[in-house]
């Protein structure tokens, strides 16, 4: 079962890069860092399409990550 759940895990961690490799940039260079944050932030760009996809499968890998991570360390320190 410890084996299975490092496996998930893995596929999770590797899934997760590789989403958020994919996803474009949303602002660049200096004058993205300053006004970037607060445009996503307060949501003036709406997702649309893939970028959607892109979005919600990053939350999705985020969470089971995060998820697994914890499952894994309980199950090892027991």
């Amino acid at each position: 079962m410890l084996i299975f759940m490092k496996i998930l895990l893995i596929i999770a961690s590797v899934g997760l890069i590789a989403i958020v490799l994919l996803q474009k940039g949303k602002s660049a260079g200096l004058s993205g860092a300053i006004s970037g944050g607060a445009e996503h932030l307060f949501g003036k760009q709406k997702a649309r399409g893939l970028e959607l996809l892109l979005s919600r499968t990053t939350m999705g890998l985020a969470a089971a990550f995060f998820i697994l991570s914890i499952v894994v360390a309980y199950v090892v320190k027991s």
